[in-house]
């Protein structure tokens, strides 16, 4: 059972193995089933990169991340000014409040942009947002699911005051062990591929028995 390293995606097995698995794959009839040596469709390799890679941005803080309560505190914070009370349109009233946040240079304008509201929406979460602040509460460690606002399930370091930070980080835990099994997944496919004759080789299946 020799292994080959010199040209591994040509081939991990020596010279007579692969005579060997030509010779038994052109010899057994496996029951009528006729099996060519074709190679992996390069559209399927692609498609699995792009998986890959579409499943971590998409999991990604980047992407997604949930909205938290600290994004709309400066909507809820306008929705009983003069301004906005004068304005009849729910519709109006949250593009007044979503420009005004913006032209002040909020930090939150990317998360705000990617997480919309409608008045109605700011109508429902707008309590449970003004009884977190009465408590002084990390904000940006509540997010909003659904109508609620929930203590955030991350949990990071310490803090001094024996509450532990909620945010969530930049990088998570499970991508950490995402790429752990998706490194164990490709190598394996290679290895079993590559320890069988090259596709270049076609089987003579009038050989069988």
């Amino acid at each position: 059972m020799s292994w080959k390293f010199d040209n591994p995606l040509h081939s991990l097995a020596s010279e007579d193995q692969n005579v060997a698995a030509r010779e038994l794959w052109e010899g057994e009839s496996l029951g009528g089933i006729k099996e060519n040596n074709n190679r992996l469709p390069q559209p399927v390799v692609g498609l699995l990169i792009l998986t890959i890679i579409t499943a971590f941005l998409v999991t990604a803080p980047l992407w997604g991340q949930r909205p938290t309560a600290a994004i709309y505190e400066e909507y809820i914070k306008l929705m009983d000014t003069p301004e906005v009370k004068s304005i009849a349109d729910d519709g109006k009233k949250m593009e007044y409040i979503v420009n005004k946040v913006r032209t002040s240079g909020s930090k939150w304008v990317a998360l705000q942009e990617r997480h919309p509201v409608e008045m109605d929406d700011l109508r429902i979460i707008r309590s449970q947002i003004e009884e977190l602040q009465q408590k002084n509460a990390y904000m940006d460690e509540y997010t909003v699911v659904g109508n609620k606002i929930v203590l955030a399930n991350f949990e990071g370091n310490w803090r001094d005051d024996g509450t532990r930070v909620r945010t969530q980080p930049w990088w998570d835990k499970g991508y950490t062990i995402d790429i752990f099994f998706i490194v164990i997944f490709c190598v394996s496919v290679v290895i079993v591929v590559k320890r069988l004759p090259n596709y270049s080789w076609v089987p003579d299946h009038d050989k069988s028995h």
